[in-house]
């Protein structure tokens, strides 16, 4: 299966950087997700779970929001985490 290059970073750390076979958000119209070969996109992220699926599964983060872009098959996500 194709995959996509994930990079996900917060203020604090980087949380994830690797391939991926999605990667689903939370937008502040509601959740989407990305898939190999997506169109261009910027968008604005709001509170909930981020998921992406790795070769070793399903990871999920809690974000309070946040911003994402894809473009030529690379996804960087920039969030907030919570915070305790």
């Amino acid at each position: 299966m194709e995959k996509l290059h994930l990079s996900i970073v917060s203020p604090e750390n980087a949380i994830f950087d690797g391939e991926v076979e999605r990667v689903t958000l939370p937008g502040v119209q509601g959740s989407f997700s990305i898939l190999p070969h997506h169109a261009p996109i910027i968008s604005a992220l709001g509170a909930g779970v981020l998921s992406y699926l790795a070769e070793e599964g399903e990871h999920t983060v809690d974000i309070q929001g946040g911003f994402v872009e894809m473009n030529n098959n690379e996804v960087s996500v920039c969030v907030e985490t919570s915070v305790g």
